[in-house]
């Protein structure tokens, strides 16, 4: 038996994290309902419901209906739903209906997009009040 030290040393150690595959959602696989994680998620099949993942790639036949929030997004197959994600690539492929929030959105010729390109909105920088104003008040 390890004692929590050694565990915490293991689980701390950058040597020991491997970076793993993306899940895959094959052809012939259809879910309904919600998908949600933080790793990548690869696309072939069908998903009809909410995705909320750390980075989604939906293939030529992926199909998604429902919203989508991600950190970034390459789309070849459909979605038909909102899409928000820091980073959207639209392939040639790409079939799109619905608005997409983001901070960098990229269109290569041939995708479809249908719906609101929607820039996500910084909050404005706050103004620090400068020394003889705050002395004045």
């Amino acid at each position: 038996m390890k004692s929590d030290a050694s565990l915490s040393a293991q689980s701390s150690d950058p040597a020991r994290k491997t970076p793993r595959p993306a899940s895959l959602i094959s052809e012939d696989i259809t879910i309904e309902g919600g998908v949600a994680g933080e790793g990548d998620l690869h696309v072939d099949g069908v998903i009809r419901g909410d995705v909320r993942i750390g980075h989604l790639t939906i293939g030529e036949t992926g199909h998604i209906e429902g919203a989508i929030h991600a950190d970034t997004v390459d789309v070849r197959g459909r979605i038909i739903g909102t899409l928000t994600a820091k980073q959207v690539r639209l392939y040639g492929t790409a079939y799109v209906d619905g608005d997409i929030t983001h901070e960098a959105l990229s269109v290569e010729t041939g995708a479809f997009f249908q719906g609101r390109s929607l820039k996500f909105q910084r909050p404005a920088p706050v103004a620090l009040a400068a020394p003889d104003e705050a002395k004045s008040a």
